[in-house]
């Protein structure tokens, strides 16, 4: 299975978000990298619930918190996700290996990382006074495009 994409969820607080996004990842071949804290525990019960089937199918990375995960890829290619960037996400070209990174559902990605890696932030456009698109259909649409710049490696 390629790993020519990477999905971070910092802090995720919906286990249903979560089990979409692995599904995602599964159906793509993306690695799933998860933040802690979460606002669930990765309990069966939790699985089941997020009706998620394909988590045998996910190569999952978990971290203890986001200063280690930024700490061991702050240089690799990052791409954090914020409505408080000006570019858009389908101006920026996404490399094999890529992180795309997603803050929680409920505020986002700390503010010291957006300032921190400004350059790297960028945005999904949507219509002016409205606050997000849910966070599993965000991570689709980003990992979409990046794999279409890759030319869909490894799907048929």
């Amino acid at each position: 299975m390629s790993k020519s994409l990477n999905i971070v969820l910092v802090e995720p607080e919906i286990p249903q978000n979560t089990g979409n996004i692995a599904r995602t990842c599964a159906c793509v071949g993306a690695r799933l990298h998860l933040v802690e804290p979460m606002g669930f525990r990765l309990t069966q019960k939790n699985l089941s619930r997020a009706g998620c089937d394909y988590w045998d199918e996910v190569d999952i990375v978990r971290w203890p918190c986001a200063d280690a995960f930024f700490e061991a890829h702050g240089n690799d290619e990052l791409h954090l996700f914020t409505g408080q960037a000006c570019r858009g996400f389908a101006e920026v070209s996404y490399g094999e290996g890529a992180f795309l990174v997603f803050g929680r559902e409920s505020r986002g990605l700390d503010l010291r990382f957006i300032e921190a890696y400004a350059n790297r932030c960028v945005r999904i456009p949507m219509r002016e006074g409205l606050r997000s698109l849910n966070l599993s259909n965000a991570v689709a649409v980003a990992s979409y495009e990046a794999l279409r710049q890759q030319g869909y490696p490894g799907l048929g």
